[in-house]
């Protein structure tokens, strides 16, 4: 099997270890949303500051068979995402036992314990997911490539939220932002290096909801669809450009062209509006929701000597919390 040479790969020591351990890390998707999935491009950002660690280990119980397991998720997610994630899990689990060909007769103990807010659009599962496959690979001594961790990681994300893109899955073991178009992937260049600020609405997002919200509104309208997607590729397309060339006027113009074209198709809230709007009027050069919507996080690309005003704005339009994402932090792991 190939080495993987993820960030977050485990321990090159490959002997069976009593406790397992994975890492990863959240995502924040700079513009794309929704439309990737009908063949849209998307840019997608790896959030190395909000980070999850999984570990595992043999409870010396007797297993009922693959993904018997028992698992602690430290904080208090919502009972409906907590139960969607487990059942993502065991069924992760069953899969790396089955492709791996591990034993599977140990009970597992999973701990996942992380710094990403649930529900906000920011990969909090799929990060927890990659973990998972990390820890379980470090404690049965195995190797994982970076296609195995994403099959199995897909294979959560499709129960917690159906038909996934795959985008979460593959940015948050990414250590440089990412260009996904078709089931492509590539890594982006970048010449800004200002600063992303992220803030957290408070406000769980409703994927599904969403999803199926822009459904209907593109079955109600004939060619609905098809603008949309034409839309939300020339503002990603020209929002590339801008990144790699050094053009963050131009880039910030792209983040709210996009919002717009969201909140259009009903996917935004007041809350996200007025946070929006605070980032806007403290300076921002853009700012848009991240994310699947109708709640989440925005993000708004920011100079440096403005992030201050920006930060204590956000919060004065109902942020509860913040974090700043510097590009050129980005830069130094793109091509």
């Amino acid at each position: 099997m190939t080495v993987s040479t993820s960030a977050e790969g485990v321990s090159e020591d490959r002997r069976p270890r009593s406790v397992g351990i994975g890492r990863a890390h959240a995502k924040a998707i700079l513009l794309g949303e929704h439309a990737v999935v009908y063949g849209a491009p998307a840019l997608a950002l790896p959030v190395p500051q909000l980070a999850v660690t999984a570990r595992a280990h043999r409870s010396g119980r007797e297993s009922d068979g693959p993904g018997d397991v028992s698992f602690t998720m430290a904080g208090s997610p919502p009972r409906p995402m907590a139960t969607q994630a487990s059942d993502g899990l065991r069924r992760l689990i069953a899969e790396f036992t089955a492709a791996l060909g591990t034993d599977a007769a140990p009970h597992l103990d999973v701990t996942v314990d992380g710094a990403i807010p649930p529900g906000r659009g920011l990969g909090s599962s799929a990060a927890c997911a990659r973990a998972v496959v990390h820890a379980l690979a470090d404690l049965h001594g195995r190797e994982v490539t970076e296609s195995e961790t994403f099959d199995l990681v897909q294979t959560a994300e499709n129960v917690a939220h159906g038909r996934s893109s795959g985008v979460d899955a593959r940015t948050v073991g990414a250590s440089a932002p990412l260009l996904f178009c078709r089931g492509e992937v590539q890594e982006l260049s970048i010449g800004c290096y200002d600063l992303l600020v992220i803030a957290d609405s408070g406000v769980l997002g409703r994927t599904k909801d969403a999803v199926e919200l822009l459904r209907e509104g593109f079955q109600r309208h004939d060619g609905a669809q098809e603008r949309f997607v034409q839309r939300a590729t020339r503002l990603t397309e020209g929002a590339r450009r801008a990144l790699a060339d050094g053009r963050p006027q131009e880039l910030g113009a792209r983040l709210t062209d996009y919002h717009d074209l969201l909140r259009a198709a009903g996917l935004s809230t007041r809350r996200i509006d007025a946070l929006v709007d605070a980032a806007l009027a403290a300076g921002s050069l853009g700012a848009k929701i991240t994310g699947g919507g109708l709640g989440g996080c925005v993000i708004a690309l920011t100079r440096e000597e403005q992030a201050g005003e920006v930060i204590q704005q956000l919060h004065g339009a109902g942020a509860v919390q913040t974090w700043v994402v510097p590009l050129r932090g980005l830069a130094e792991n793109a091509l």
